[in-house]
């Protein structure tokens, strides 16, 4: 380890309030680790110069073995005293065979694992940790937790991928365009190359996104890349085999060891994350929660030294024996008021009812019988834009979206100004009489804050496509931890679609692939004696209980 690199973990030590290094390390690069089918992945192996190290970890990546990985897992790690293992998954980086996302991990995890326990350096037990697509990983090796196993740190990683990218019953376009062709590319020259293609292909992207048909389009910005795009499209169905090689729901079920799982307000993977805790909470199996004001990725930038805390911290109390200072089960974030311990999630919380009014009101009365529905069309030729929201992308997380509320295609209805703070920390349901007279259409509602000079901005939204007749939709809105300021307004809007986060609803039902045509569709959100529309608040006047309190 070079004096410069020492240097360098002790100012990172003290920028994120971790304990200091203990050690020096070495690391071995190019480590070949053999599968069951003959192919070799690369690893690089962080060693520490101790003859009693604090135990092993294990990391599996897509995204190659350097920086920041070599940094915030390697190096932060072996720096303390922990063999660290940096592999390379399948077809990437120099490790052999062919990369399709998410269906080798399984096999390729067990392989790994009986290749760790046969090496001279092994100190008998590990753990592992990462994010993402490191988290599926993780995931995926604890369908079946090897004995050696003793904790997991999964942070923003998800169990099942059509839960990911067809969830609504729309595609999550933006997020899995993105993400195949930054994947697809990411190992095309060097750095300086790297960051001008990363420029070009957002612009790429916001092109391609806006076009059709889908499978088409996308082929063309891909390229001879990220072959197996066009099956995602091909297959919108939960129940169809063809996910059953890119989900390891088992694990939730087979996990025996203690898990700490991170996750942000505006991950695009929450809701995975918080059905995780709750599913690992219901089964006995030791777990915490930890949730920030952070986008997906926000995890290795401002959510960098909480993560880091939280993961050492758990890392020495269930792979190194150390014992730790007690923590809650959850740790939340409440956006513009700061972190809180809770005992569960999500807290009881008071539940408070608005009702979507004519003339864009909310308020805490019905509406009169005689109340007239509110109405707007959706063109899919010029679908309603995304603006914020639980985004892969940069252009993801609270944003401001007073734009959204001033076009024709999208309701908006206001309260009155807040006499004091309110604090919404749970699960927001909005009940809508809907109507429309297109059987193929998305609403997408959203809940965002007006501050006292106008200024609107995102907390939490929800998305579904309908098919059929609809006369009340309930539809859950992203779990929130989030205070409203005194002399602030709610605001409820409602749409058609939010694109390109999800595919447009072309309103002709052809495939998403290689649909072309588009018929737009008028919605009618009633009020009064067509059905009362309302938000349904879990709120209070002040913060939720804590943990011990």
């Amino acid at each position: 380890m070079s004096r410069v690199a020492k240097v360098a973990s002790r100012l990172l030590a003290r920028r994120f309030e971790i304990p200091p290094p203990t050690t020096t390390f070495t690391v071995r690069r190019g480590v070949r680790v053999p599968m069951r089918d003959g192919v070799e992945l690369l690893a690089s192996h962080y060693v520490p110069d101790t003859a009693t190290p604090s135990g092993t970890l294990l990391v599996r990546c897509p995204y190659g073995r350097g920086f920041p990985f070599a940094t915030l897992f390697g190096a932060v790690y072996a720096a303390r005293g922990y063999h660290v293992v940096i592999q390379s998954v399948r077809g990437t980086f120099g490790s052999g065979g062919e990369f399709t996302p998410m269906v080798n991990e399984v096999a390729d995890g067990a392989d790994t694992v009986t290749w760790l326990r046969e090496q001279p350096w092994f100190t008998g037990t590990f753990a592992t940790l990462g994010l993402s697509y490191l988290g599926f990983t993780q995931w995926a090796l604890l369908t079946d937790p090897p004995p050696e196993l003793t904790a997991a740190i999964i942070s923003v990683g998800p169990h099942d991928f059509n839960t990911s990218s067809w969830g609504t019953g729309s595609f999550s376009l933006n997020d899995f365009l993105g993400w195949s062709d930054m994947v697809a590319h990411q190992e095309e020259g060097g750095r300086l190359r790297a960051g001008i293609r990363q420029v070009s292909s957002r612009r790429g992207l916001a092109r391609t996104t806006g076009q059709l048909p889908l499978g088409d389009t996308g082929r063309a910005l891909l390229r001879d890349g990220a072959t197996w795009y066009e099956s995602w499209l091909e297959h919108p169905e939960a129940d169809d085999p063809f996910w059953d090689d890119l989900r390891v729901a088992d694990a939730l079920d087979r996990v025996d060891v203690p898990v700490l799982l991170i996750g942000g307000w505006q991950d695009l993977f929450l809701d995975q994350t918080i059905h995780q805790y709750r599913r690992l909470r219901d089964r006995g199996v030791t777990t915490a929660l930890t949730v920030g004001a952070w986008t997906h990725t926000q995890i290795m930038t401002k959510a960098a030294p909480t993560v880091l805390r939280e993961s050492l911290a758990w890392l020495d109390e269930h792979l190194g024996g150390n014992p730790a200072p007690p923590r809650s089960p959850v740790r939340v974030e409440i956006a513009e008021h700061g972190w809180m311990d809770l005992p569960d999630w999500a807290p009881p919380m008071t539940e408070r009812t608005l009702y979507l009014q004519p003339a864009h009101r909310l308020s805490e009365q019905p509406a009169p019988d005689s109340a007239p529905p509110s109405s707007f069309t959706f063109d899919p030729a010029d679908p309603t834009p995304t603006l914020g929201g639980r985004l892969l992308s940069p252009e993801g997380g609270y944003r401001s979206d007073g734009a959204l509320a001033l076009r024709a295609d999208v309701l908006d209805f206001i309260g009155e100004p807040l006499p004091s703070d309110l604090y919404l920390v749970g699960t927001p349901v909005v009940e809508l009489a809907h109507t429309c007279d297109n059987p193929n259409n998305d609403v997408f509602v959203r809940i965002s804050e007006v501050d006292s000079d106008g200024r609107s901005r995102n907390v939490t939204d929800g998305f579904r496509r309908l098919t059929g007749d609809s006369d009340t939709l309930r539809l859950e809105l992203d779990d929130v931890a989030y205070r409203f300021s005194a002399g602030s307004r709610i605001r409820v809007m409602v749409a058609g679609g939010s694109h390109p986060r999800f595919a447009r609803n072309l309103g002709t039902g052809e495939p998403v692939i290689s649909g072309r045509s588009m018929k737009p569709a008028t919605h009618f959100v009633h009020h009064g004696a067509g059905g009362q529309s309302r938000l349904i608040l879990p709120i209070g006047d002040t913060p939720p209980p804590t943990h011990g309190a």
